[in-house]
């Protein structure tokens, strides 16, 4: 979709010029353009606009997302989380080009257009597309540096103004507010079927994440003394999750004629966009016009991609099909994979391997420990078809945001709140639990305690503890973990062990996807006479080993410590830019 938008934004942009040239009105060289001659009609804006959609994630960046989280294993650390691997000198991010972008046409844009005679509703309309990326762009600095700069004008680099301190958290994010309230208010609130232009609805399910974050962050990092702030945002979360549920404008996808597809159908869609009734905004891939993504080469290469794979402690939060936590069962420790995978939440089978997958082949297709370190192997974005394999040829659509996230957010503000009611676990759990199948879909009444002692200890509310479940299931691997870590103040959670699928005893092969054919084997030595088909992990207890020696949980890169400190919560600002402008002052910490 993008690249399409970049195209279209130069030819017609070059071809203005070189008409203008041509007719002699108004001559001026290309590189001369002023905002007089950039700006005179809807169409202007409308290009210059389509330039801001760069900032959205390309569907590479959409798949690697959760690259770092506490329930995703790799082949190497993370280097963030490796003890002194990381410093300001080796740091990037702070980069503002885009924002002068942005900028740039809110400065001159709409005096421009109506003086040139173009309609004010138009004006308003595109100026709220640039708030909107505005807003996206300071999101995501204020998530990665915390305090930041505040510039709503486009600078030179010899401009003094741009030299300044680092404005408060308070001051840039009451900023965002406005620019997402003034988009909601403006944009054209047509729904896009193609779920690829920034409409009303995409600002109203943005600003429910930022305000959920800005809340959540507010209320848990207490270091702020910003508690008292925290219930504003909340409420603003949950308000603009209400508007688009209120507004009928999208729902949950169902595929009434094979639900255990429904949730699988909303990441591989190749018609050129995913599904309308829930995607809100996504990166449209198609082959049509060579935008792909490499998602299939990623999960399903030794070599190129990271082998992301799922961690043992977070597949046993997804439920059984008749709404009882997996981990209520005494044995649930030492189950093997085989057996572990079945009668569970729907969403399970769409996410990973396990038994009944195959490819489109009609090929059964067991976890490979050639691409996975766990036995936990992701198909939540991958293609079933082998051609996609060997690389970045995945025409398949990703979404950026889907309504199931909308329902997530209303669902946890209204419960930080204090005013979650049953209705609205209906309206919101409820309605993404019956999609994956689960019988008894009840609001609970107790806490789970497998829930608190790995994950939330400083959680009690029943509720709130299975809200997060939810939504560590739902959006595993669109990119959200990492930032629900840090606003939730549990950083610590990076630290635990890469653990995976329960071997029950070494030297013996293992058939994960009972096809009647062994596919894996965990060994002290590698056998001289090996069985076709079948890996071989060696237990060598460095790069892996098992938790209680000769069995348990496979454990990955038991040597390599992961490490986290509170002061990563905020990224270091880049050296270089400090030396630039002294005035920054680095992130505590990082000196």
């Amino acid at each position: 979709m993008k690249k399409l938008l970049y195209i279209l934004f130069f030819i017609p942009f070059a071809w203005g010029c070189k008409k203008q040239l041509i007719d002699g009105n108004n001559q001026q060289p290309f590189d001369k353009l002023s905002p007089a001659t950039a700006f005179n009609t809807e169409n202007d804006l409308q290009l210059y606009a389509n330039s801001f959609y760069k900032m959205l994630p390309t569907g590479d960046a959409i798949s690697h997302s959760d690259a770092m989280s506490d329930f995703t294993a790799r082949t190497n650390l993370p280097s963030y989380l490796i003890p002194d691997a990381y410093n300001s000198t080796t740091a990037g991010g702070w980069s503002w080009g885009n924002l002068r972008n942005i900028n740039y046409f809110l400065t001159h844009a709409p005096s421009a257009a109506a003086k040139a005679g173009v309609r004010d509703e138009v004006i308003k309309n595109y100026v709220g597309i640039a708030k909107f990326f505005r807003a996206w762009f300071y999101f995501d600095m204020v998530k990665t540096f915390g305090d930041v700069p505040w510039y709503n004008t486009a600078l030179d680099p010899a401009d003094s103004a741009l030299y300044k301190p680092r404005d408060p958290r308070t001051l840039v994010m009451d900023s965002v507010l406005a620019d997402l309230d003034y988009a909601v208010d403006n944009i054209n609130d047509k729904k896009d079927n193609t779920a690829s232009q920034i409409t009303k609805w995409v600002a109203l399910a943005f600003k429910s994440r930022v305000c959920l974050f800005e809340g959540t962050f507010r209320k848990y990092h207490t270091e702020l003394n910003l508690q008292n702030t925290a219930e504003k945002w909340l409420q603003e979360a949950a308000s603009a999750a209400n508007d688009i549920m209120q507004s009928g404008q999208y729902k949950i996808h169902e595929d009434a004629g094979n639900p255990t597809m429904s949730y699988r159908e909303l990441f591989i869609d190749q018609s050129g966009h995913p599904p309308a009734d829930e995607v809100i905004l996504a990166y449209d891939c198609s082959a049509a016009f060579t935008i792909f993504n490499d998602a299939n080469w990623y999960y399903t290469s030794p070599t190129y991609g990271l082998r992301l794979s799922f961690t043992k402690p977070f597949i046993n939060t997804y439920l059984k099909k008749d709404g009882t936590p997996f981990t209520a069962q005494s044995d649930y420790q030492t189950i093997p994979f085989q057996d572990e995978v079945k009668d569970r939440d729907l969403r399970l089978q769409q996410t990973i391997r396990m038994g009944n997958y195959k490819r489109s082949d009609g090929t059964s297709a067991a976890p490979n420990f050639s691409y996975t370190m766990t036995g936990y192997q992701p198909i939540k974005f991958t293609l079933d078809s082998k051609q996609y394999d060997g690389d970045n040829i995945n025409d398949n659509s990703l979404p950026i945001i889907r309504y199931a996230e909308v329902l997530l957010n209303y669902a946890e503000a209204k419960s930080e709140l204090g005013t979650f009611m049953p209705s609205d676990w209906d309206a919101t759990i409820k309605i993404l639990r019956e999609r994956a199948g689960i019988t008894n879909s009840a609001m609970p009444s107790t806490a789970d305690p497998y829930l608190q002692n790995t994950y939330f200890p400083n959680i009690s509310d029943p509720v709130l503890l299975e809200i997060r479940r939810e939504r560590g299931i739902e959006l595993a691997l669109e990119g959200f973990r990492f930032d629900d870590l840090l606003r939730w103040s549990l950083g610590k959670l990076l630290e635990m062990p890469y653990e995976g699928m329960y071997v029950p005893a070494m030297d013996v092969l293992y058939d994960l996807n009972e096809d009647g054919k062994p596919d894996v084997s965990f060994v002290s030595k590698v056998p001289d006479n090996k069985v076709s088909g079948v890996i071989y992990i060696l237990i060598d207890n460095t790069a892996f080993s098992l938790s209680e020696g000769t069995k348990g949980n496979l454990l990955w890169r038991p040597d390599q410590p992961k490490e986290w400190k509170d002061y990563k919560y905020y990224y270091p600002i880049p050296f270089n830019e400090i030396v630039l402008n002294p005035k920054l002052q680095q992130n505590p910490g990082w000196q």
